[in-house]
């Protein structure tokens, strides 16, 4: 718990607009990087008067507006064949990627149209992702920009009113911080299992 106290201390001393917006940069790319651990602890922030909500909100939509063009980008210029040539090998794999995640963003591109690029960002496992069907299928740019700006929006917009308002909670939550964290903790551990397990499974499946 101390070690856990001090990386958080550390995060929340450095969290700023430029750090919101870079790691909201990296959150929109295909890293690892989820939104949840950046604006809603840069909202709490803004509330103890640090910083200021919208101005984290606005910085957070411009970060993973970036992060999206730059996938939108690469898929692109790069094609499909090296896109998902990318998501299958080693390095790949180490950002979480994989043939089915693509498959599953460009399914849902292909279902929604435009759209996709707007409501995929509110999608869990999609909202990172969405980008890059959208640059193989060659979108217009500015409707990829606008419909992604408004998205990201949105979705920054619910993670910074939930961080705002669990400062205004705090003295509600934090006599049962020490049992919240242990049920994450404990979440996250059933999580990696069942991810190991699946994989294991994947493995035996493609053996036979």
């Amino acid at each position: 718990m101390e070690l856990f106290q001090t990386l958080l201390d550390w995060y929340m001393a450095n969290l700023n607009y430029f750090t919101v917006a870079l790691l909201m940069t990296i959150e929109s790319t295909f890293l690892p990087l989820p939104s949840e651990i950046v604006i809603p602890f840069a909202a709490y922030k803004a509330a103890q008067g640090e910083m200021n909500l919208p101005g984290v909100i606005i910085f957070g939509t411009l970060g993973a507006l970036t992060g999206a063009i730059i996938n939108y980008t690469l898929s692109f210029f790069l094609g499909r064949p090296l896109v998902y040539k990318f998501a299958e090998s080693r390095v790949g794999r180490l950002f979480l990627l994989s043939r089915q995640k693509v498959e599953r963003a460009e399914n849902y591109f292909i279902r929604n149209g435009k759209s996709s690029t707007f409501i995929g960002r509110l999608v869990p496992g999609i909202r990172h992702l969405i980008s890059i069907p959208a640059g193989l299928a060659r979108m217009n740019l500015r409707d990829f920009v606008m419909y992604t700006f408004l998205g990201a929006g949105i979705w920054n917009i619910v993670l910074g009113v939930i961080g705002f308002y669990l400062y205004e909670m705090r003295d509600r939550i934090f006599p049962y911080m020490d049992n919240v964290l242990y049920v994450l903790g404990a979440g996250f551990i059933i999580y990696l299992i069942i991810k190991g397990i699946k994989k294991k499974k994947e493995k035996t499946g493609k053996g036979l």
